[in-house]
């Protein structure tokens, strides 16, 4: 039988975990691992007060063992923790994630959710928390720390928490071990964990320069705001409403959204400047800075930026601490210049050439990833990958012949939608880079069924807005019978959302084979549930119901999970509905949520499209370079000059279960990150 170490830890560190994340946390001076649990080959659990005791020797063995699979509940904290305190790196390859395997499922990623979803018989102690704000943290008071004997029965009840917790994640794994991960899924993780591992080298001189620069700048911001409203602290919620109010504003939001709105109103020029330059404070991009130094180790590397399965929807990545999926784009012309002149702290120099300090320290966020002296950082990136899979999937023929010869489908959607010739979105000019960029979220939005609201959120600028003008407007109101007593701001309405519900249809007539696509999906998942069958869709997708669970088997072999599906009426369109239980979209909660045909699509576009870098990143590793990041579509590996042509032809290597779909994969090498 398989040898099995079931673990779980209790620690302290005055790093906060939340912020600087596991490798630095593990790193910090005063690290301690205080409570060890354990389990060996299914026995009973055993929590050790490391305080006073040591781990036992044959534990100690298994823990080294390459025969015996180690499991917890978010494994890569045990890992890297345990590792630290034994001082080696524990190999990833031994070690088997229960979080991952239940988030796999479309079940809860915490523990205690997930206990309370699967009704298993002991549930994780609603306690812990206080005990591990107690015993993990430094006080808030002073700073101090509490020993075991300052509460003899809290730390007790330390050690029962983390052995619940033991017998928690194991009958957790009991059950999903019905549905068991892939190998290849596991290797993966392991490849994952070894990325992780690897860490990302920051340019500390960069990121410390650009640090002081936006607090200086946010310093100079509150006392400009406070000049200008007499608000002592302009960073406060309420002192705002109520400063507001007394201007004549009501207003209960104060998010970016609900400021543009206001800023579109007609409120008063000072209370608009107000708001302008209040909006600066709340800038989160550049506040990433401030991560880049928390994080670093003294290495200058920020270790652990992507969590495996982190979209459960899809299998995606999603990252973490800098967030490298979400960092914003550089179209300064002269990037050495502006690091420069950011490390040299010259804001003179910076607002002569650039203008804009704010906007200069917000585009060379990128460029604060660097390699090790004598490397580069080779980026290659499929072209289009989403587009190319959907249009694979629906067997959209123009589109893929488009991506058979130039290519170029976002630039191509953005011509049409903004009126301008296909030659002059050049992604390397900040217009054309936009440009490109809204036709590439419009080309995903109205692919996944996206109708105005879609549009809306695309098109945040008003660049594909109708004409606008009162003459406008007053045609708009004869030619479709509006009375004069309904507001110009209405009419308005009206027309920019005629003019996206024109654009959305001129889309969906040209894209039939998607748009049936669609329906198709969604009929097959509604069949498989309600019939409680199994349907052989197309192109190797499989809808697969078992008690439970509704899978979507893809090309790959891969299965989504959609947790105890029920057919319904109701949903988006009010109609015949999947309905499962899993995050809705944009929230936090995990609840019964419904989904519809362009909804899966996108989740088995999107899950295909992380399948497909996977296994570029599995080749990328076995041909020896070191992957030090990556995103959607998109990798990073830290390696000798001259060796970003090997990674392209590796990325444009057709997939075996992917027949006839055109891969296509663009790169450079560089001595910093950015976007080409």
């Amino acid at each position: 039988m398989a040898r099995r170490l079931n673990i779980d830890i209790e620690t302290y560190s005055g790093e906060d975990l939340t912020k600087v994340g596991v490798y630095k946390y593990a790193n910090s001076p005063d690290f301690e691992v205080m409570i060890f649990a354990y389990s060996l080959d299914g026995g009973e659990v055993i929590d050790l007060d490391l305080t006073i005791e040591d781990i036992p020797d044959e534990v100690l063995e298994a823990i080294d063992d390459p025969e015996v699979t180690k499991y917890a509940f978010n494994a890569q904290f045990e890992r890297v923790c345990l590792g630290v305190m034994l001082g080696k790196r524990l190999d990833p390859r031994q070690w088997r994630c229960t979080m991952v395997h239940a988030t796999m499922l479309g079940l809860p990623s915490s523990l205690g959710q997930c206990g309370k979803f699967l009704k298993i018989a002991v549930q994780k102690d609603s306690a812990g928390t206080k005990l591990i704000n107690f015993f993990s943290k430094p006080r808030k008071k002073d700073g101090g720390r509490n020993m075991p004997e300052d509460d003899p029965v809290k730390w007790r009840n330390f050690g029962k928490y983390c052995n619940q917790d033991v017998v928690v994640e194991m009958a957790i794994g009991d059950v999903v071990e019905e549905y068991p991960v892939p190998e290849s899924e596991w290797e993966l993780y392991a490849l994952d964990q070894e990325i992780n591992d690897r860490g990302v080298k920051m340019d500390s001189e960069l990121v410390d320069a650009a640090a002081e620069l936006v607090e200086n700048a946010a310093t100079e911001t509150m006392d400009k705001l406070r000049a200008m409203s007499g608000i002592e602290n302009p960073n406060s919620r309420n002192q705002v409403l109520a400063w507001l109010l007394e201007n004549g504003v009501k207003t209960t939001k104060l998010d970016k959204d609900a400021v543009m709105a206001l800023l579109d109103s007609d409120i008063p020029d000072y209370v608009k400047d107000f708001l302008r330059t209040r909006l600066n404070l709340s800038n989160s991009s550049t506040k990433k800075y401030f991560t880049m130094q928390r994080a670093q180790l003294d290495d200058s590397r920020i270790y652990g930026v992507a969590q495996f399965y982190g979209a459960s929807r899809t299998g995606r990545w999603a990252g973490r601490l800098v967030q490298t999926q979400n960092l914003p784009r550089n179209y300064l012309a002269n990037l050495d210049v502006a690091r420069d002149l950011v490390r040299a702290k010259d804001v003179d120099g910076v607002e002569m050439i650039y203008e804009n300090l704010e906007n200069t320290l917000k585009q060379l966020i990128r460029t604060a990833i660097i390699p090790e002296d004598g490397l580069k950082l080779i980026v290659s990136d499929f072209n289009a990958i989403e587009a190319r899979v959907l249009a694979w999937l629906a067997n959209e023929k123009w589109r893929l012949d488009v991506f058979n010869t130039h290519g170029k489908l976002y630039e191509a959607s953005a011509a049409m939608m903004f009126n301008v010739p296909l030659e002059s979105i050049d992604k390397h000019t900040p217009e054309g880079a936009e440009l490109r960029a809204r036709g590439k979220v419009a080309e995903l939005a109205a692919g996944y069924q996206g109708s105005v609201g879609a549009m809306k959120q695309m098109d945040k600028d008003g660049g594909v807005r109708p004409n606008l003008s009162a003459k406008a407007i007053e045609i708009y109101r004869e030619e479709n019978g509006i009375d004069t007593v309904v507001m110009d701001e209405d009419v308005i309405e009206l027309m920019i959302d005629g003019n996206y519900k024109r654009i959305v249809d001129a889309w969906r007539a040209a894209s039939k084979s998607i748009v049936s696509f669609w329906h198709e999906v969604q009929r097959a998942a509604i069949k498989a549930v309600a019939e409680k069958t199994t349907v052989r869709f197309k192109k190797g997708i499989s809808f697969i119901y078992k008690p439970g669970y509704l899978f979507v088997e893809l090309p790959s072999g891969r299965r989504l999970a959609y947790a105890r599906p029920t057919i319904e009426k109701g949903g988006r369109f009010n109609n015949e509905s999947l309905f499962y239980y899993g995050k809705d979209e944009g929230k936090q909660a995990y609840a019964k949520t419904a989904t519809y045909g362009g909804k899966l699509v996108e989740n088995i576009t999107q899950a295909i499209a992380r399948d497909l870098l996977a296994e570029k990143m599995k080749l990328i590793d076995a041909s020896g370079e070191a992957i030090v990041f990556h995103v959607h579509d998109e990798v990073v590996i830290e390696g000798k000059p001259g060796t970003f042509e090997k990674i392209n032809e590796i990325m444009a290597l057709p997939v075996s279960w992917a027949k006839g779909l055109p891969l296509g994969a663009d790169g450079f090498e560089t001595d910093y990150y950015m976007k080409d």
